[in-house]
C-alpha cells in the first residue's frame, strides 16, 4: 500500500474508532467494538502501531491471571521510568488491544510508548505472536477453561508453546504449573533467549488446598512442578499481602520485599511473583526490586480480579468465576464463610456442569442466585446441603433484594460472579469505566 494512502487509511481509523469509542463507553460497554471497526479500515493498523515501539512487546497469557499480572507488570515499569502501552480493560483479542490504542495513538499512527505489555488471549495467541512479534512472553498456568473452546488443556499448551516460541529475547515460566516447568525444552531453541521461572515455597505451595489447579498432564515424561530454580520465589503470605525472593544477577543473597497483591490467595502472590520476574528479565541491571513494592502497594484492582465496590457507603467484594480453577482458588482464598453472598452466572458459562468437581466448603449458605444458569447452581447446592435464600431469575430484582440486606456484621458482602453478570452488574451498579471505577 502506498504511504499515503495508508497514512490516510489510519487517520481515518482513528478519528472513526475514537468517535466508536465515546458512543460504546456512553452506553457502559462495547470495548472492543471500537478496534473492531478500526481493523475494518485499516488492517494493518495495530501491527504498524505496535512494530514502532522502541523496546518492543511483553506477551502475557495463561489460562488465569492474565489481565492481574499484566496490570501489574504495567506498574512495576512504569515505576522503572519506562513509558507503557497495555490493555487493561483485557481486551485481549486483536480488536481488544486495537481498542486500547485509540486512545493514546496520533492520527498518524504514533504512539508515545517505550514499551507494550499486552495481556493474549490463548487461543488467539498464536496469531497475535505474528502480528507482534514480542520478544519477552509470560506464561502463567495451564488449567481447565472454556472446554467448549478448547477441549483439553495439552491444545492450549499446544497453541502457548508456538506462542512462547515466538520470543526472541526472554520467555517466563511458572514453575509450579505441569505444563509449564518444562515448556522451554519442548520447544525449539532461540539464540539469546533467556528462560527464567517464578513460582512458591513447597512449604506454601504443597499445603493449598486445591494445589495451584494447575491441569492434570499424563505424559510419562512429565517434569515435576516445582523442580526447577526461580529468579522469583513467593516466601510467606499475609492476607492480601506476599514476600517475594528474589535473585539478582550477581548478588550472592537473595533480596526479599513484601508486596501487597489485589486480594488474599497464592495465585494472586503467583502473579506478583510472575510479574516481578519478567520485569527483572526485561530490565536486566535496571531492575530495583524496592519499586516492585511501591508499584503494588498503589495498584488500582482490575475490575472484577478481586475488586472492591463501594454501593451506598457499603462495601462489595467481587469474585470472577472464569472457570473451575479461578472459582476454586478464589473459593480457597476465603478465610471464612461470607455472612453475605450473592452469585450470578448466565449463558457466558455455556456448560456448568464443571461444578460438580468443585469443593464449595467455604461457603455455609447462599443468600441469593441469580442469571439464566441460576437453577443448575441451586441444585449443585441443594445436593451438597448447602441453603440457598431466593432464586430469581431477573437480575436487576435479585441485585436489589441482596443489596438490601442489612450489612453484614462482620466483613462485607461477596458476590460470585461469571464475566459476563459481572460486566452487567457493575453497569448496574453504576461502574460503567472499563478500567476500572471502583474502590480497590
Amino acid at each position: 500500500m502506498a504511504p499515503r494512502l495508508s497514512t490516510a487509511r489510519t487517520a481515518a481509523a482513528v478519528l472513526v474508532g475514537r468517535a466508536v469509542r465515546v458512543a460504546a463507553r456512553l452506553r457502559g460497554g462495547g470495548s472492543a467494538i471500537p478496534g473492531n471497526i478500526a481493523l475494518k479500515i485499516d488492517p494493518g493498523f495495530l501491527e504498524r502501531t505496535i512494530a514502532r515501539i522502541p523496546d518492543g512487546v511483553v506477551a502475557v497469557s495463561g489460562s488465569n491471571g492474565k489481565s492481574t499480572t499484566t496490570n501489574m507488570l504495567a506498574a512495576i515499569m512504569r515505576r522503572h521510568g519506562l513509558k507503557v502501552f497495555t490493555n487493561p480493560s483485557g481486551g485481549n483479542l486483536p480488536q481488544g488491544i486495537a481498542s486500547a490504542l485509540l486512545s493514546e495513538v496520533s492520527t498518524g499512527g504514533r504512539l508515545d510508548s517505550d514499551i507494550a505489555i499486552l495481556e493474549v488471549d490463548e487461543g488467539y495467541g498464536t496469531k497475535l505472536a505474528e502480528l507482534l512479534k514480542p520478544r519477552t512472553v509470560l506464561l502463567l498456568n495451564i488449567q481447565i477453561d472454556q472446554l467448549n473452546r478448547y477441549h483439553e488443556p495439552d491444545r492450549v499448551a499446544a497453541m502457548l508453546g508456538r506462542v512462547a516460541a515466538s520470543s526472541t529475547e526472554g520467555l517466563i515460566l511458572n514453575r509450579e504449573d505441569n505444563f509449564l516447568v518444562d515448556l522451554d525444552t519442548r520447544i525449539p531453541g532461540r539464540p539469546g533467549r533467556a528462560v527464567s521461572f517464578f513460582g512458591g515455597v513447597p512449604s506454601l505451595v504443597e499445603p493449598a488446598g486445591h494445589g495451584v489447579a494447575s491441569a492434570d498432564r499424563f505424559e510419562e515424561s512429565a517434569a515435576a512442578p516445582g523442580s526447577r530454580p526461580a529468579t522469583v520465589e513467593v516466601i510467606a503470605l499475609d492476607g492480601p499481602r506476599a514476600t517475594l525472593s528474589i535473585e539478582l544477577p550477581g548478588q550472592d543473597a537473595r533480596t526479599e520485599i513484601t508486596v501487597k497483591l489485589p486480594s488474599r490467595g497464592l495465585h494472586y502472590a503467583l502473579d506478583a511473583a510472575g510479574a516481578a520476574a519478567t520485569a527483572l528479565s526485561v530490565l536486566g541491571d535496571r531492575f530495583r526490586p524496592e519499586l516492585v513494592t511501591e508499584a503494588l502497594d498503589t495498584l488500582e484492582t482490575v475490575y472484577g480480579r478481586g475488586e472492591l465496590l463501594v454501593v451506598d457507603g457499603e462495601q462489595i467484594e467481587i469474585i470472577m468465576m472464569k472457570n473451575p480453577a479461578s472459582l476454586q482458588l478464589n473459593l480457597d482464598s476465603l478465610e471464612s464463610a461470607p455472612e453475605q453472598v450473592f452469585l450470578a452466572v448466565d449463558e457466558g458459562t455455556p456448560d456448568p456442569s464443571w461444578i460438580y468437581d468443585i469443593d464449595f466448603s467455604a461457603l455455609d449458605h447462599v443468600d441469593g442466585i441469580t442469571g439464566s444458569k441460576a437453577w443448575q447452581f441451586a441444585v449443585r447446592f441443594g445436593y451438597l446441603g448447602i441453603p440457598v435464600g431466593e432464586v430469581e431469575l431477573d437480575v436487576r430484582r435479585a441485585l436489589k433484594a441482596f443489596l438490601a440486606l442489612p450489612a453484614p456484621a462482620t466483613g462485607h458482602k461477596v458476590m460470585i460472579l461469571n464475566y459476563e453478570q459481572m460486566m452487567l452488574i457493575r453497569k448496574i451498579l453504576g461502574f460503567k469505566e472499563l478500567e476500572g471505577g471502583g474502590v480497590a
